[in-house]
C-alpha cells in the first residue's frame, strides 16, 4: 500500500507542477500591464520556469539514482511552495522572475520522482501505464491551471491567486516524507555519477528519443502552455474564459492520451509504432487548427483536444530510454529525455513572443500589446517545424519491444 501512496504523491506533485507551469497563460494581460512589458519579455518570464525545470532534469536524474526519491521530493516540494510566495509578494519583475525560476527548478523533481517510485516498487510491465497515469495527473493540473485559475484571477487578482497556490507545495512535502520510501540507492562518488551520465549521453538512441519527444511537446508547452489563449481570442473571437477553457482541452487530451498510449504500447509490446500513431493524430489536428479556414468553436475544441491526445504518444519515450540504457541509470536517462522535452518551453515560449513582437502593429489595449491572428500563425511556424523533425526521429528510434536491450 505504501508504494502506491508514494507513487500517488509523486503524481500529485506533478499535478501541482503543471498548475504552476501554465498559470501565466491566463494572466497575460495582467502581467503585461502591471510590469509594462511586451510579448518577448512575458515569454521570457514564463519560460524561466522551464529554464529551471529543464536545467535541473539531468542533475535530478543523477541525484535520484544516487540518493533515492524520498528526501529529494520532500525538500523540492517545500521550495516550490516558498517560491510561489516569492512570486506573489515580490514588487519587482526581477523578484517574480527569480520565483518562477525556483518554481521550475524545484518542480523538476516531480515527474522523475514519480517514475523513480514506479521503477523501484512496481513490475517493469506496469511502468509505461504508471508513467501515463502520472502524466495524466499533470495534465489535469494543466486544465485546473487555466480556466479555473482564470476565474480566481478575475475575482481576486493574480497575486492572491499565486499566494494560495503556495499551500499545495507545503502539503505535498509532508505527504512525500510520510509515504515515499527508498528501495534502492546508488553508490560511489562524483566520478561514478558523471561516468553514468557520460554513458547515457554517448548513446545515439538517447538523442533520437529526446528529439522525438521534443516535437510533440512544443504544441503542449509553446501553444497550450502560454500562447494558445491569446491566439484563440485573436483568431476565433473568443472571450478570455472560453479561450482558456478550449485551450485547456489540449492539456485534457494529453491527459487522456498518456495512459492510453502507455496501455497501447504494453498491449502491442511495441514502443515506436504507438508514438508514430500519436504523431499521425497530433500534427494534422494542430496544423488545421492554426492554418485552416475559419472554424466554429466546436470544431476548434475538437482539434485542440486531438492535438493533445496524439501528442501524448510521447509517453513511450520515457519507457524506451530506460530500455536502451542500463537499469541502474534509468533516472539519469529519464532526466536527460525530460530535459529536452521540457526544454521546449524554455525555447518556444520566448521565441514565439519575440516573433510576435517583430510582427506587432503597435496596437495597445489597456496598456497591453495586441497581436493579430496572422502574427500568431507566422510565429507558430516554429512549432510546425518541430513536429516534422520530431516525427523523423521517431521513425529512427530503436524498437525495444518493451524489453531492456542495453
Amino acid at each position: 500500500m505504501l508504494p502506491l501512496l508514494g507513487w500517488l504523491t509523486g503524481a500529485l506533485f506533478f499535478f501541482y507542477a503543471w498548475v504552476l507551469r501554465v498559470s501565466p497563460s491566463v494572466m497575460v494581460e495582467e502581467l503585461m500591464r502591471d510590469f509594462a512589458v511586451g510579448g518577448a519579455a512575458l515569454g521570457n518570464l514564463s519560460a524561466l520556469y522551464f529554464y529551471g525545470y529543464a536545467g535541473m532534469q539531468i542533475p535530478v536524474g543523477l541525484m535520484i539514482d544516487r540518493f533515492g526519491p524520498r528526501r529529494l521530493l520532500t525538500v523540492a516540494a517545500t521550495i516550490c511552495g516558498a517560491s510561489c510566495l516569492l512570486v506573489a509578494w515580490s514588487p519587482t519583475l526581477e523578484g517574480v522572475a527569480l520565483g518562477r525560476f525556483l518554481i521550475g527548478a524545484s518542480a523538476a523533481f516531480s515527474l522523475v520522482g514519480a517514475f523513480a517510485v514506479a521503477g523501484q516498487w512496481f513490475p517493469p510491465t506496469q511502468f509505461a501505464m504508471l508513467g501515463g497515469l502520472a502524466m495524466a495527473a499533470g495534465m489535469a493540473g494543466g486544465v485546473l491551471g487555466q480556466a479555473p485559475v482564470r476565474v480566481l484571477v478575475e475575482a481576486q487578482g493574480w497575486r492572491p491567486t499565486v499566494a494560495m497556490m503556495a499551500i499545495g507545495g507545503f502539503v505535498i512535502a509532508v505527504m512525500a516524507f510520510a509515504t515515499i520510501r527508498d528501495k534502492t540507492r546508488g553508490t560511489g562518488g562524483l566520478g561514478s555519477v558523471l561516468g553514468g551520465l557520460g554513458h547515457v549521453l554517448s548513446n545515439r538512441q538517447t538523442w533520437l528519443i529526446s528529439i522525438a519527444g521534443l516535437g510533440t511537446n512544443g504544441t503542449l508547452l509553446g501553444f497550450g502552455g502560454l500562447w494558445g489563449v491569446p491566439f484563440m481570442q485573436a483568431a476565433h473571437g473568443l472571450e478570455p474564459t472560453k479561450a482558456a477553457f478550449i485551450t485547456s482541452l489540449l492539456i485534457a487530451g494529453w491527459g487522456f492520451g498518456a495512459p492510453f498510449f502507455g496501455w497501447l504500447s504494453g498491449l502491442m509490446q511495441q514502443r515506436r509504432l504507438p508514438f508514430i500513431f500519436g504523431y499521425a493524430i497530433c500534427a494534422p489536428a494542430f496544423l488545421t487548427l492554426i492554418y485552416g479556414p475559419s472554424l466554429s468553436a466546436e470544431v476548434v475544441a475538437v482539434l485542440t483536444f486531438l492535438t493533445g491526445f496524439g501528442g501524448a504518444g510521447q509517453i513511450v519515450c520515457f519507457a524506451t530510454v530506460r530500455e536502451v540504457n542500463p537499469p541502474l541509470l534509468s533516472g539519469t536517462a529519464i532526466g536527460v529525455v525530460n530535459a529536452f522535452v521540457t526544454g521546449t518551453g524554455a525555447v518556444y515560449q520566448p521565441l514565439i513572443g519575440w516573433l510576435l513582437d517583430r510582427a506587432w502593429s503597435g496596437t495597445l489595449v489597456g496598456g497591453a500589446r495586441v497581436y493579430a491572428a496572422d502574427d500568431y500563425r507566422v510565429a507558430f511556424t516554429v512549432l510546425a517545424v518541430g513536429l516534422a523533425v520530431g516525427f523523423v526521429c521517431t521513425c529512427l528510434m530503436r524498437e525495444t519491444r518493451c524489453k531492456p536491450v542495453a
